[in-house]
Order: structure tokens, then C-alpha cells, then sequence
């Protein structure tokens, strides 16, 4: 059996299992015409696909980054990370109102064509590079670029889904969240790493370039921004925006609402650490690994189980939110912040030892829930499908500051030259985790209660 097809069998698995299950749930009938579950799965499958890899065309930079080994610095990566990451943060706070005007729909095929000529670009300097070439001034410029068409992935599908998704489902949708996200670092790190093997590394870049190519003609012909315009009726999500048929209010105005909400404003601020977390392991550990020569079957499948991962977390948190927790999110945040801390203390234990590998999955695992109810699912019901683009630039634009900062924060406690040789030497990097998931499970545990309030009842 060809190797392609092992590594996709336990995906393909999973999935299988998780349709079983989900399909197994009762059904939340909202009087839908026969044809809509069909129709909407259309939708979000074609625009999720495109966020999927666009990751794909993301973390490609870490796949590339490993591959050139001392050609990067580790404080080079982080200057080159940051600068994507800062850009993708900042971002949101204009791509999110201009997702809210324009549509998720336009929004998500801007994303895959801006991303696919930037990774083209990226892949064309690499081309001509020599081996004693900066690549440092280059790729962070087109990183940078790169990310801020990448910074209306997030906020187009929350905004496309948003319309179509009631809020005592999307927990379940939460899951297919996950499942889109896990699905494109699967793509990014074992196709990546399949591509760098295989092919000249500039194909890194040229492949997802040609993905997103398709993928952004495909989001042409197939998705709708609502029901309504894909010949259904529209319906009362249940959300933050139920019974506000007013104008549109001006951008600035929106923001100052939202930045009054505690809610919002305490969601942004977990996901600030969740996005220091899940980044503090995404772009670390495969440097880790190369550098201190430990890698083993976590390292060399690192796709396939952090893809695993991600949608099991995903789908039994989404679950558990809808159908234990009466579709409130922050007790699943909390739980899934409590087992982030306890392996990060783990981590620090077993630095030295071949097992590191799956407790960094764990992690993984863990923030990607956080993430699903949290980025995924509580921006729509706490902004609305009225708000929903500008809720999750606020929220995801956290993510990435906190992005950021770990790899600031990382690329100047992390061991340099020949000290990253030996693994116990990065005992800073877990250590530089724990306090900051810490402070994500307190202020997760402050949402516990919330649930959101539906603009007619505000009003009255």
C-alpha cells in the first residue's frame, strides 16, 4: 500500500467514526426545507477547504524554515514569524468591518488569490537564492503580506457560517471547526514535509500556491453568504443580532460596543494565550526536534497526529458545549486550559525523553478545543451574524497578538548556537508556557456562566 495512503488511513478513520456519531445525535429541527443540511454542507465544506489550506500556505514558512536549518536562525525564524504574525493580528481590525460590508464570501476568495500569488512570490526568491543569501529581509516582507490576506480566512468562514448555523448547533459546527483547522496543518506539516523530501524546496510554496489557485474559483461558484441567496429562507440564528433589523452602525461604533462587552473582551483575552500556547508548539517543536536530533514517530508523523488530534478535541468539545453544558462555551475552555497546564508541566519533565513529542500533541490537542469554542463559535453568538466579521477580528486579532509575543518572547529565551543541541537546554520553552496558560484558564473560568443575549431582549 502506498505510503500517501497509510499516513491518510487513520485520518480518513476518524472522520468516518465522527460522521457516524454526529449523524447518530438528535436532530435540532428549525424547520429547514428538504435539500438545506445538503446545500449548507456544500457551502461550508468549499470555503473550509480553502481555510484549511490556507494554512497549508502558512505554516509552509516553518516547514521551509526547518529545512534550511542553519540558514535560519532561531532568532531570525522568530523576526520573520513575528512580522507575519503582528501584520495577521492588526489586520483583523480592518478586514474584520470590511467581512461585515462586503461579505464572507468575497472576503475568502480575496484571501486565496492574495495568499497564492504571495506564496508564489516566496517560492520565486527562494528559486533564486544562493546559499549564502539573507533570506531574512525577503520572506519577512512577504510573510507579512502573505498574512494579512490570510487574516480574512478566519473571519470569512465564521461570517459565511454565521448566516447559516443556529446557535444551539454550533457547538457541533465547532467541531467541524476543529476539524478544518487540524486538517490544515495536517496538509502544511506531513504534505510539507512530503513536498520538501520529495521535491525542491521552492515547491513548499508552489503547491499551496496552486491549491488556493483552485480553491478561490471554487468559493466563486459555490458559496453563498446566506440561505436566501442560495435559495432558502433566511431564519433568527439565536444570536447576539436576533431582532436588530436596524442599519448597519458605523464600524467605530461597533468596535466601541464590543470593547464595552466584558464578554467579548475576556474571549479576546483567552485567546490572546491561546494563540501564545498553540504557536509556542507549533513552530517549535519540529525545530526542536531537528535541532537536538530527538526526533521519533511524533516528529516524523506530526501532521497526522496533531490532525487527529485537533478533530477529536474539536468534535467532543462542540458536542459536550451543545448537548452537556446547554451551549455555553466557557466551561469547555476552562477544562481544556486545565489540561494544557497540567502537560505543559509535564513537558518540562520530559524534555530529554522520546515521549516529549505526544505531550506537545496533547497540548495541541487541548488549545485547538479552546480555540473551536472560543475563535470558532463564541464570536458568532456573542457578535452575531450581523457583527460576526468584526467580533472575530477582535478575537482572532488577540490570537495573533499573542502569536507574536511567544515568538518575541521564545526567539530571546530559546538557546542559541550550539546549545540547542542539547534538549535540556530548552528548558525555557515550557516553562515560558505554563504561566500564560495560567492566566487563560482564570479568565476562561470567567465565562462559564455566559450565554448570549438576543438584541430584542436587549432592547427591552
Amino acid at each position: 500500500m502506498p505510503g500517501w495512503i497509510n499516513k491518510l488511513a487513520p485520518i480518513f478513520l476518524l472522520l468516518a467514526v465522527v460522521a457516524v456519531v454526529v449523524g447518530r445525535l438528535p436532530k435540532i429541527d428549525l424547520g429547514h426545507k428538504p435539500g438545506y443540511d445538503r446545500r449548507r454542507r456544500q457551502n461550508w465544506l468549499t470555503v473550509g477547504l480553502t481555510y484549511a489550506f490556507l494554512y497549508m500556505g502558512r505554516y509552509n514558512m516553518t516547514v521551509c524554515a526547518a529545512a534550511l536549518g542553519s540558514r535560519l536562525s532561531n532568532q531570525e525564524f522568530g523576526t520573520i514569524i513575528a512580522s507575519g504574525s503582528i501584520t495577521y493580528g492588526l489586520s483583523f481590525w480592518f478586514n474584520g468591518p470590511l467581512t461585515d460590508r462586503f461579505g464572507g464570501r468575497k472576503t475568502i476568495i480575496v484571501a486565496a488569490a492574495g495568499s497564492c500569488l504571495m506564496n508564489l512570490l516566496i517560492g520565486v526568491i527562494l528559486t533564486k537564492s544562493s546559499a549564502t543569501t539573507s533570506l531574512v529581509g525577503p520572506f519577512s516582507l512577504l510573510y507579512a503580506l502573505n498574512m494579512y490576506f490570510q487574516s480574512f480566512g478566519a473571519v470569512s468562514i465564521i461570517k459565511v457560517n454565521s448566516a447559516w448555523f443556529h446557535v444551539r448547533e454550533r457547538g457541533t459546527f465547532s467541531g467541524v471547526f476543529g476539524i478544518l483547522i487540524s486538517l490544515g496543518f495536517y496538509f502544511a506539516f506531513d504534505w510539507g514535509h512530503w513536498i520538501v523530501k520529495n521535491e525542491p524546496l521552492p515547491y513548499v510554496f508552489f503547491v499551496p500556491a496552486a491549491i488556493l489557485a483552485v480553491l478561490a474559483i471554487a468559493d466563486v461558484l459555490l458559496v453563498r453568504d446566506s440561505p436566501t441567496l442560495a435559495g432558502f429562507d433566511d431564519f433568527d440564528t439565536g444570536d447576539a443580532s436576533s431582532g436588530d433589523d436596524g442599519e448597519r452602525l458605523p464600524a467605530l461604533v461597533i468596535f466601541k460596543k464590543m470593547f464595552k462587552n466584558p464578554v467579548i473582551v475576556t474571549i479576546a483575552c483567552v485567546e490572546f494565550c491561546s494563540g501564545f500556547v498553540r504557536d509556542a508548539v507549533m513552530s517549535w517543536y519540529l525545530k526542536f526536534a531537528d535541532f537536538t536530533h530527538t526526533a521519533g514517530f511524533a516528529s516524523d508523523h506530526w501532521g497526522v497526529l496533531t490532525c487527529c488530534a485537533g478533530i477529536t478535541s474539536g468534535v467532543v468539545g462542540g458536542i459536550i458545549s451543545d448537548r452537556v453544558f446547554g451551549s455555553r462555551r466557557g466551561p469547555v475552555a476552562t477544562v481544556f486550559y486545565g489540561v494544557v497546564i497540567v502537560l505543559s508541566l509535564v513537558m518540562i519533565a520530559l524534555l530529554t525523553s522520546p515521549l516529549l513529542g505526544f505531550v506537545a500533541v496533547g497540548i495541541f490537542m487541548s488549545i485547538i478545543g479552546v480555540h473551536g469554542m472560543l475563535s470558532g463559535t463564541a464570536s458568532m453568538d456573542f457578535g452575531g451574524k450581523k457583527n460576526a466579521g468584526i467580533a472575530i477580528g477582535i478575537i482572532d486579532g488577540f490570537v495573533y497578538l499573542g502569536v507574536t509575543a511567544q515568538a518575541k518572547v521564545l526567539g530571546f529565551v530559546l538557546p542559541r548556537g550550539d546549545a540547542t543541541k542539547v534538549a535540556a537546554n530548552w528548558w525555557t520553552w515550557p516553562c515560558a508556557i505554563v504561566p500564560v496558560a495560567i492566566i487563560g484558564i482564570y479568565l476562561a473560568s470567567r465565562l462559564w456562566n455566559a450565554k448570549p443575549t438576543r438584541a430584542s431582549a436587549a432592547a427591552h
